[in-house]
């Protein structure tokens, strides 16, 4: 689950993780207070930031929302010192469509913006923590080169990231946190700052159930102060019954609605952009299905784990969702019978065929514990099915069929 900057920025202050002060607005009306506000606590600089969940703001683009060829704003962060300004900039970006490099061509509506004080500072630098799969530890990268991609970075000039990994029996240590105020080369009072900042930072990740916590940029204001001037963060799916405060946060307007459709059934549900509806029970599984309907020349349509019971309840949903996309024109089932049997899971295919009416080809492939029951059971259902004897076998099935189309 992702959220928004400023909701970001609220969690860490919990946990006083110095932060860029703002307010949010999702309506003009609300401008002139949220400026008096901010006036109030003595800022009278500003910074307007568009709100979405995608990055590349500060070069993207605003068009008209009612006609996506009319450009009426360069970048959807925007600095300045004028109230005027300022408002001229919210307008023109709330409500409209803000394109980046991390939305596509189709972009985003921007619905929030983030009235944010304006900062002088002195640099910027990048922080991210994470955990890393191969070690099964968390882990704290940070890099001298804030403000940009840390993709382009680790690219270009990978030996500008430094990495501390954390053991997850002792977490996050003093010694640690010296070693990366080092690295970026902090001293004196930032070097200071720097201490309390990493090791609040490291706990509102541990706590939250983060899943990814980024800072950039990470600044050094000109009296030294240490302070994030973004916030991302994203949470681990798995946690989130710990955290109904943070659930609260959830913005249905920035994700895709056929996710949060199939969010409704339990089913692991992600779109993708090509034409073969995919329908696995695994992530594994599922990953390697995708790849393979690739290989085969064909382009998988989605990610749709359907978990270990594939009965006929999660398999008609999983239609439902998989058929909501009008780009499908073909599906590929490819389930192993491990818990659940074959035989069982074909009884189920079959009877949410007959009560969805699907009516595009639909290649089976089933492999496990009852699998040759369930090919029988699929050969004499009178449905229209392939019917696979393998991964490879399916995936080339399902690419012959949407060649017949």
């Amino acid at each position: 689950m992702k959220i928004h900057e400023y909701q970001a920025k609220e969690i860490l202050k919990k946990f006083n993780v110095p932060v860029q002060d703002g307010i949010a607005i999702n309506d003009i009306s609300n401008f002139d207070n949220a400026i008096s506000e901010l006036q109030s606590r003595g800022i009278n600089q500003f910074v307007v930031k568009s709100q979405i969940h995608a990055g590349g703001r500060g070069k993207g683009k605003i068009y008209n929302v009612n006609n996506k060829d009319e450009l009426i704003l360069e970048g959807g962060v925007k600095f300045t010192t004028s109230v005027e300004k300022a408002k001229e900039y919210a307008s023109k970006m709330l409500g409209n469509l803000i394109v980046t490099h991390q939305t596509g061509p189709e972009g985003k509506v921007v619905k929030t913006i983030f009235i944010a004080e304006g900062l002088d500072y002195k640099k910027e630098l990048y922080l991210g923590i994470l955990l890393d799969r191969s070690v099964s530890k968390n882990v704290i990268m940070a890099s001298t080169e804030g403000g940009v991609e840390i993709e382009t970075v680790a690219a270009e000039t990978p030996e500008k990231i430094l990495k501390i990994w954390i053991d997850p029996f002792i977490g996050l240590q003093p010694y640690q946190a010296r070693e990366l105020a080092f690295g970026l080369g902090l001293n004196g009072t930032a070097y200071k700052n720097f201490i309390p900042f990493i090791m609040n930072l490291y706990k509102a990740y541990e706590e939250t159930d983060a899943s990814l916590l980024e800072i950039n940029p990470l600044i050094i204001t000109n009296d030294d102060r240490v302070i994030a001037l973004d916030a991302k963060m994203n949470f681990d799916d798995n946690a989130l019954f710990r955290h109904p405060e943070i659930v609260a946060l959830r913005d249905l307007n920035e994700e895709e609605p056929l996710e949060i459709e199939a969010s409704k059934y339990n089913l692991n549900y992600i779109k993708l952009d090509g034409n073969v509806g995919c329908m696995v029970n695994g992530a594994g599984l599922a990953m390697a299905t995708m790849d393979i309907i690739k290989l085969a020349g064909g382009e998988p349509a989605n990610f749709l784990d359907v978990g270990g019971t594939a009965n006929k309840e999660t398999v008609a949903n999983g239609f439902k969702i998989i058929l909501s996309d009008p780009n499908v024109k073909a599906i590929l089932i490819n389930i192993f019978g491990g818990i659940v049997r074959c035989d069982r899971v074909a009884q189920g295919i079959i009877e949410a065929v007959k009560e969805i009416n699907v009516k595009i080809p639909v290649v089976i492939r089933l492999d496990g514990t009852n699998a040759e029951l369930a090919k029988e059971l699929l050969e004499n259902s009178g449905l229209n099915f392939e019917v696979a004897s393998s991964l490879k076998d399916a995936a080339y099935k399902v690419t012959a069929v949407l060649g017949k189309n």
